[in-house]
């Protein structure tokens, strides 16, 4: 639903005035605050940062859809180190790189001499002197820190067992794209309290967002980081539930969110999936939320498993126009940081 964002900015679809970055002003005035800095977790970002982001994706978005280049990035180069598989990060990074006139490089880790003993922050000093940005993803988030530590230019977590902040960004501003707003809105999300559940939680919170958390009491987000979250919801007038109900966390939401109930990397846990079962997004369940509510996912997902493909693919379903969204997302952060 571009139409609505646009309409917010007073950009029409047929071809009116040029939408000027950033038309907020107080996003345009966090935006030179990212230039240079690395992304490791969505606490490394001010409210007026993650707004800047949502608006400099939007109006990528915009330019896109236009035909219109921007190569911003001419003369830059992406390195890319990733543990685990990719469909949507690798390829949102690396065609957002090249649509901003740069260059991206990947490499895999089974690729590097990591598996020969090399240090992580040797690789990162030997990568920064070949790349202006790094893109990586490992397993452990303490991983990321340590690879942090060698790293000469910015570095962006593509994901780790802690946290998924650019996933959680792109979920914004889709959530922005669908209503054309954020805060106020009430977002509720089912299933394990993992890395994507404490990105939502804590970038939601910023955002002004009403975030309601449903998972078995086993697998609840980490509670230092739901306080954390509540914190940043007092301060921008949102708020954050915690509970084992699913019905209750739906119940007048705006989105339902869900995940895998096995996340990438973890070992095969089938007393997780029984603990999970019941969180499970049905028909029923969606029933409790708004009648104008989106399905929401950040891929891949497992039909029948923690969603039902009736609701996967039915009329409220959202995930495609999401997973389209992360490539904005991926732009935003990549000019708005190296540009």
């Amino acid at each position: 639903m571009v139409q609505t964002a646009m309409g917010a900015y007073g950009v029409s679809v047929e071809g009116g005035p040029v939408y000027s970055w950033i038309d907020d002003p107080v996003a345009r005035a966090a935006a030179p605050g990212l230039r240079g800095r690395s992304l490791l977790s969505d606490l490394d970002l001010s409210r007026a940062e993650v707004d800047a982001l949502v608006e400099t994706a939007l109006w990528l978005k915009i330019q896109r859809e236009r035909a219109q280049p921007h190569p911003y990035l001419a003369g830059k180069t992406l390195g890319m180190l990733f543990q685990h598989p990719s469909t949507r990060t690798r390829n949102a990074f690396q065609a957002g790189m090249e649509q901003l006139g740069g260059h991206a490089t990947f490499l895999g880790a089974h690729e590097l001499q990591l598996t020969r003993g090399e240090t992580l922050p040797d690789t990162a000093r030997i990568l920064s002197r070949y790349v202006d940005g790094i893109a990586a993803r490992f397993g452990a988030h303490d991983d990321l820190i340590v690879f942090m530590g060698g790293a000469a230019v910015p570095v962006f977590n593509a994901l780790t067992e802690r946290f998924h902040p650019i996933e959680a960004l792109s979920d914004l501003l889709t959530l922005h794209d669908q209503f054309g707003g954020l805060k106020g809105l009430a977002l509720a999300y089912v299933g394990d309290g993992n890395n994507v559940c404490h990105s939502l939680m804590l970038g939601g919170a910023a955002a002004g967002m009403r975030v309601a958390i449903a998972s078995p009491p086993e697998f609840e987000p980490d509670h230092t980081l739901v306080e954390r979250a509540r914190e940043l919801a007092a301060q921008a007038g949102g708020s954050i539930v915690v509970t084992n109900d699913p019905m209750h966390a739906v119940s007048g939401a705006n989105a339902v969110y869900t995940d895998v109930h096995e996340s990438m990397g973890q070992p095969d846990d089938p007393g997780k999936r029984f603990a999970l079962a019941p969180y499970k997004v049905t028909a029923t369940l969606m029933a409790h939320a708004l009648p104008d509510a989106v399905f929401m996912h950040c891929l891949p997902m497992q039909r029948d498993m923690e969603v039902e493909a009736a609701v996967a693919d039915g009329p409220q379903s959202i995930v495609f126009e999401q997973a389209a969204n992360r490539l904005h997302m991926h732009k935003a952060v990549l000019l708005l940081t190296l540009g």
